[in-house]
């Protein structure tokens, strides 16, 4: 089965749970500005809530006047080693799968989900697929000029879950489905489950998730997207 293992099965793996991340890394930093060292390798978030990076990872970057995707591990500018380490192995996982965009040193925009054509999103999708990978949850895109976005999974404990709630869970799906593409509606659940530590059981056209003070039963429509959530949204703390 891995070797039918698509870039748009890993954005699916990716979907919710990159999601959440996000999210709570916005609630860490709050108003914030960045700045990276890639020589002293160090990453810092400055602010209201400082944080510096206890690792971080340069995947690449979005450029617009090629309107392409370049890896860390092919830029001829060249950073080290360690910086473009975790960029090396997605494209060895890429090689191995047989996943062009992970493989490939530059990705034209157009070869990608959507064809999108600002930087930005380039750099989301080329940092999804980079997260289901990798297990590295959290990531950071910011401008590195003249329109180019830079593209970096980071790490702190702070960026670590809170334990499972289920206002939150609710919230991230409804995102989720309000502003993202997915494609296979029953690998995002399934994936998200897993990630989460929920529980899941599919049984026709639905999916039932349980975990810590959270019940939720969700509709698939007749072409498998995600029609209507039910949820119980009780609190493992009794809120």
């Amino acid at each position: 089965m891995q070797n039918s293992l698509t870039f748009t099965d890993l954005l699916d793996d990716a979907a919710l749970i990159s999601l959440e991340h996000q999210l709570h890394l916005e609630e860490v930093l709050a108003e914030h500005s960045w700045h990276v060292d890639l020589q002293a390798r160090r990453f810092e978030f400055t602010g209201a809530q400082p944080r510096t990076c206890t690792a971080f990872h340069l995947l690449g970057s979005a450029a617009p006047g090629p309107a392409s995707w370049l890896w860390a591990w092919a830029n001829p500018s060249g950073f080290p080693a360690e910086v473009a380490a975790t960029a090396a192995r997605l494209r060895d996982f890429g090689l191995q799968h047989g996943i062009q965009e992970l493989a490939s040193a530059e990705v034209p925009f157009s070869a990608l989900p959507g064809s999108p054509t600002e930087p930005h999103l380039v750099a989301g999708l080329m940092t999804e697929a980079a997260k289901a990978v990798t297990g590295l949850w959290t990531s950071y895109n910011g401008d590195a000029g003249g329109g180019t976005r830079a593209a970096f999974l980071v790490e702190h404990p702070d960026f670590h879950l809170p334990p499972i709630d289920s206002v939150r869970v609710m919230r991230v799906m409804q995102q989720a489905l309000a502003g993202l593409r997915l494609s296979d509606h029953r690998r995002v659940v399934y994936s998200y489950a897993k990630h989460r530590g929920l529980g899941v059981k599919f049984d026709g056209d639905q999916a039932t998730l349980s975990g810590p003070g959270l019940s939720a039963v969700v509709d698939f429509d007749g072409l498998g997207r995600i029609a209507h959530i039910n949820a119980n949204l009780s609190s493992a703390n009794g809120g």
